[in-house]
């Protein structure tokens, strides 16, 4: 068993539940010698940037976090136990995400111990931990980040090590992400008795002529790199559960993961034309509408050198050309977007993310550690 794995052993050994650390950093430091150490905490939430200084002018980093979910009940085995089984080592964070960070802190440590021996010149390699991403991530990457531009250090490419792989290694790279937009719309009638409808206005009845045009609609048609931007409806609500009483008010909520063809303003515009068909069926119907963008789209380019040498890299070692993908939600990544940071996600499988047993396939980690090993030849040859 190679180092990655029995580091990644220990790392699951600390309950890191959002969003403590636990002393793990202290463990993390210790495999990365002559490196320079910033610790950034806010709000109880701990971050951690390790950085290497290279001759060459460039500036790689690898993103992760440490922090995972609560394990909750039903586990066969102990969840913080890093126990090995079968070839798999199980526990919380075993996918999500502390492989990803075993793999790139020994990956780090022997590339670098390598290229001494060769006398070559290197990028600028960093790392960059927090504890709050599985929370609301108001005070992790996202302040880290702010605070290495004011000290410039910003990375130029960053590689986030979430689990990626849908059925093996190397099956899948994230190359961006949807963003996500929230709304709530309120349609205010006046309540009344369902015997007298003639008195009432039934905010319920001023939907069902405009759903069709919410449920399900898509704003765009998507392209090679993103799904069309859809609206979800996630929740309904109105009335008093009776059968004699017209609702007041009724409350849909929904949800778009919306791609760069559609903006907040874009969704903003759409619903003001729902809304304007609503009152012209019923004048005396007020509309409310909220929309809140809580993370934007992003994307790094297919061809840029990042996602070519991630690629190549890929194929060298697991043998197969990875698909491209934008599909799923968002991550930490999307905070890189704002300084022009290229950046992508690829990591382990991520069939037990979140879930009871959650586990990893020992060879996967070791795996993905020897793509990180080749991702830092790649790129280090390229800018030498």
């Amino acid at each position: 068993m190679k180092e990655c794995a029995s580091l990644l052993q220990k790392l699951i050994q600390y309950p890191t539940i959002t969003p403590k650390e636990c002393g793990i950093y202290e463990l993390i430091q210790s495999y990365l010698n002559n490196f320079e150490f910033i610790h950034i905490s806010d709000h109880g939430v701990q971050n951690l940037f390790a950085y290497k200084k290279g001759a060459l002018d460039k500036h790689f980093c690898f993103m992760g976090h440490i922090d995972v979910v609560p394990p909750g009940e039903g586990w066969s085995v102990e969840a913080f136990s890093g126990l090995i089984q079968d070839g798999y080592i199980y526990g919380r964070g075993a996918q999500d995400m502390k492989s990803g960070v075993s793999a790139f802190v020994c990956a780090l440590k022997d590339f670098l111990a390598q290229s001494k021996a060769q006398s070559l010149p290197l990028p600028t390699l960093s790392i960059l931990l927090t504890s709050d991403e599985e929370g609301a991530g108001i005070y992790g990457t996202r302040i880290v980040l702010e605070r290495l531009s004011e000290l410039c250090l910003l990375p130029d490419m960053a590689l986030v090590a979430e689990p990626t792989c849908v059925q093996n290694l190397g099956d899948m790279i994230k190359i961006g992400r949807r963003g996500s937009i929230n709304g709530v719309l309120k349609i205010l009638g006046k309540q009344g008795h369902v015997a007298y409808p003639q008195k009432c206005i039934n905010p319920t009845e001023a939907l069902g002529g405009v759903l069709g045009e919410i449920a399900g609609v898509k704003l765009d048609s998507g392209d090679e790199n993103f799904a069309p931007s859809k609206i979800v409806i996630t929740d309904m609500r109105g009335g008093m559960e009776v059968v004699n009483v017209t609702p007041n008010e009724l409350k849909i909520m929904f949800n778009i993961r919306n791609s760069p063809n559609t903006t907040l303003e874009n969704v903003e515009h759409y619903f003001a034309g729902v809304i304007d068909k609503i009152k012209r069926n019923e004048p005396k119907i007020v509309c409310e509408l909220t929309l809140n963008q809580s993370s934007k789209p992003f994307l790094t380019q297919r061809q840029s050198p990042l996602i070519q040498a991630l690629s190549q890299s890929i194929q060298n070692i697991c043998g197969t050309m990875p698909t491209l993908s934008t599909s799923g939600g968002t991550s930490d990544a999307r905070f890189c977007a704002g300084y022009n940071i290229a950046v992508a996600e690829f990591g382990v499988c991520n069939d037990r993310i979140h879930s009871i047993d959650e586990r990893v396939k020992i060879k996967e980690v070791e795996g993905l550690y020897e793509v990180f090993m080749e991702l830092l030849r790649q790129l280090s040859a390229k800018y030498r």
